[in-house]
């Protein structure tokens, strides 16, 4: 070994070690933090993707159910892809607690509607924790960890100021059985029974205010988006509770459809 004025000359090695250290320290650190910063970007950006999807896939489905009830088209089929999540079919009496609508006035010889329950065909998302419902004819979406929820496509209720003439469409959602679905899936639907009623009739006039009465699962709460539908849409009065009162009516129609699915 030489020494030269306290020098030593068989040190070059240490520096390629400590670059090689602090190379790799670097690529540690840098994987480290995409692992911890860009990673759940990637999974909340799919996560987004899915749901946004599923939007869409539940208002195609909206409209097969529209050209079965309206246009009576007698069947329809639809593939899809179900992405984060499950697809559900909620018969319209899996439960006694499922949303209710009833329509009627203050003449208790005079109910219109009685506890009709819509049933739906529900999208849940884990990963997203949110809930894509279709229900008597409208989309509305609930998030787990938000107060509240929106309608996304609204249902085809009319109203005309001018002839005072209100038409509302019930459609009941039923089953063949229990169904669920995640991946690609297939929904096959059909029109089964159709029923259309008028008032005024023979000996039931409307000579009394109107009022509807929608009661929400409270396991699956939609009310606030329904209620901003009669409210905004219909221009319905602020509720009483649960109850509101229907636009001035001298002609109230009322169908119902129900649409059974076969598959998914």
């Amino acid at each position: 070994m030489k020494i030269l004025y306290g020098t030593r000359f068989n040190d070059q090695g240490v520096s390629e070690s400590i670059g090689f250290l602090l190379i790799f320290t670097i690529v540690i650190a840098g994987i480290g933090l995409v692992s911890l910063y860009g990673y759940p970007l990637l999974v909340q950006q799919q996560v987004s993707a899915d749901e946004k999807i599923m939007e869409k896939n539940m208002i195609v489905l909206q409209n097969d159910v529209k050209s079965l009830s309206y246009k009576t088209v007698p069947y329809k089929e639809t593939s899809l892809k179900i992405g984060g999540g499950s697809l559900t079919v909620y018969n319209s009496s899996y439960s006694p607690s499922s949303s209710t609508l009833t329509i009627y006035d203050s003449d208790p010889t005079h109910t219109y509607v009685t506890q009709f329950h819509p049933g739906e065909l529900r999208y849940e998302s884990v990963s997203a924790q949110t809930d894509i419902s279709l229900q008597n004819g409208a989309v509305v979406l609930r998030r787990h960890f938000e107060l509240g929820s929106t309608m996304l496509a609204e249902p085809r209720w009319f109203y005309d100021s001018t002839k005072r003439t209100m038409v509302i469409n019930l459609i009941n959602i039923t089953s063949t059985g229990i169904m669920a679905k995640e991946g690609i899936g297939t929904v096959r639907m059909r029109l089964g029974d159709t029923n259309y009623a008028y008032f005024p009739t023979p000996g039931q006039p409307i000579t009394n205010p109107v009022f509807l009465t929608y009661t929400s699962d409270p396991a699956q709460n939609y009310s606030v988006a329904w209620g901003n539908y009669f409210t905004n849409t219909l221009k319905m009065p602020p509720p009483v509770g649960a109850t509101y009162r229907l636009p001035t009516v001298d002609t109230l129609v009322i169908k119902r459809y129900e649409v059974i699915i076969e598959a998914l």
